[in-house]
């Protein structure tokens, strides 16, 4: 009997530690899947697609202008003027310009870059310019003299004198022949003071890209087209106003 308990106890406590191992299992799966619930599961980053960045738009090029149109009728036809080498700001246009000369008068702002053609009424037609280094040598007032169409250029002597390779078109030998190369272009207004040429020009240029600045070479010049519209609309023996640039003062003659 007493064996019999025994044994019974033995096979009790045997039963009892297999099921604490069981439980002890079970609590750690648990404790595993608990702590395995709070760990978050890496996940990829989510791809972002980032639009490419446009370019700036180009800046849409300027239609050329009826005045600035080819002129193909000329004694030597004129090509349109090429716009996007001309800033809008030199565009012949008219302007409200309070002034006390009369008009009819020319007034030339050499630091400006821009020649004056006085109206009635306080308005002007303001041609845009380009100033060659002759045209820093005088400033004043004086008399548009005479105007040509296609001139002939002739260089002065002491021009050649400067500059040898010019002698084929000097005075002597009758100057250069109108045409598009020829430095005065289309047209030319011939300044005089006292009676006597000062060699200053107002003259016509093919080249578009001058006009605004200071150039090597010449006096005043204009677009073609412009000299034109200004020889046309100007009358001979009008004033002419130079005012000189301060910056260029040592260019000056007399």
């Amino acid at each position: 009997m007493t064996r019999d308990f025994g044994t019974m106890a033995m096979q009790g406590e045997t039963k009892m530690g297999s099921k604490n191992v069981g439980r002890r299992s079970f609590l750690v799966g648990i404790g595993a899947m608990a702590v395995s619930g709070c760990v978050a599961t890496p996940r990829q980053a989510p791809v972002v697609s980032v639009a490419p960045v446009p370019a700036p738009a180009a800046k849409p090029t300027p239609a050329v202008p009826p005045m600035y149109y080819a002129m193909p009728h000329e004694r030597f036809p004129i090509p349109a003027v090429d716009v996007t080498q001309l800033d809008e700001r030199f565009w012949r246009t008219e302007v409200d310009y309070p002034t006390d000369e009369k008009p009819g008068t020319l007034i030339v702002d050499t630091p400006g870059k821009y020649l004056y053609h006085v109206k009635p009424g306080g308005r002007a037609t303001r041609y845009g310019i380009g100033v060659g280094r002759d045209g820093f040598s005088w400033a004043g007032r004086a008399i548009m003299a005479y105007r040509r169409k296609w001139p002939r250029w002739t260089p002065p002597d002491s021009m050649v004198a400067r500059q040898p390779e010019l002698e084929p078109y000097s005075i002597a030998n009758g100057g250069m022949d109108p045409g598009m190369k020829n430095p005065l272009g289309a047209r030319a207004l011939y300044i005089h003071k006292d009676g006597k040429d000062t060699l200053y020009r107002v003259h016509g240029t093919p080249e578009a890209w001058s006009i605004g600045k200071a150039v090597s070479s010449g006096c005043i010049r204009l677009v073609n087209q412009d000299v034109i519209h200004l020889h046309d609309e100007v009358r001979d023996g009008s004033p002419i106003v130079v005012i000189p640039d301060p910056a260029m003062k040592h260019l000056l003659v007399g």
